[in-house]
């Protein structure tokens, strides 16, 4: 199967730079709606037969242009929210981003005992997206599109996938309603085909002021 995952439109806490995981979460800035609507002509050659979305308001809202276009139900499912902060959550100071983001990374390079603080460790984050993305698996086999998250499109990637590592999805930033694709199965094995870390409606969607540290590169 071929997975177009599509990290969210931009939020309000992606501009001030917090980290902002919890249930349901925020909604939109005008511009994270902007990026929303260009989604559907940005991936208009694409034969997508399924949408898919986190538990979290910011994903719906982003794949609601997407589904209606398509005249697909966005269905929800549970396993693809972002990684909970934890005692991390609602800060937004750089030790903290740092703190977070070295987290989930270490995770994807094979330290699933580490727990974020007060919060979770690989094994749970890693057992319920792979168990999800099965999920999807089960019921497809063509491509379908999944609206997730930042630091979980990237750390599910790196740990999951056999032709990206750590250090590419560290380097590699994931701007608001970037796109990266995935071709293969969960028995068989994940493949990279593509990493655009811009939005998929273009550079002119971009924020380059966003404080945005699960979609930044780490250094």
């Amino acid at each position: 199967m071929r997975i177009l995952f599509i990290r969210h439109g931009q939020t309000p806490a992606n501009v001030l730079g917090r980290l902002d995981t919890a249930h349901p979460g925020p909604g939109l800035t005008e511009l994270g709606m902007r990026q929303a609507d260009a989604i559907p002509d940005a991936v208009a050659h694409e034969e997508i037969e399924g949408v898919f979305v986190s538990t979290l308001l910011r994903t719906q809202l982003t794949a609601a242009p997407l589904a209606r276009t398509r005249r697909l139900d966005a269905r929800v499912s549970h396993g693809l929210h972002e990684i909970e902060a934890g005692a991390l959550e609602g800060l937004s100071d750089e030790r903290s981003q740092l703190a977070y983001m070295e987290t989930v990374f270490s995770w994807a390079n094979g330290d699933l005992a580490r727990a974020m603080p007060g919060g979770p460790d690989g094994h749970e984050f890693f057992g319920r997206f792979d168990a999800a993305i099965d999920a999807v698996a089960r019921e497809h086999t063509g491509t379908v599109s999944i609206v997730s998250h930042g630091a979980a499109i990237r750390t599910w990637t790196a740990g999951r996938a056999d032709n990206v590592d750590v250090e590419y999805a560290e380097e590699h930033p994931l701007s608001n309603t970037g796109v990266v694709i995935v071709t293969g199965s969960p028995a068989d094995g994940w493949q990279v085909e593509e990493w655009d870390g811009n939005p998929v409606g273009g550079r002119q969607l971009l924020d380059v002021a966003a404080d945005d540290p699960t979609g930044e590169a780490v250094e």
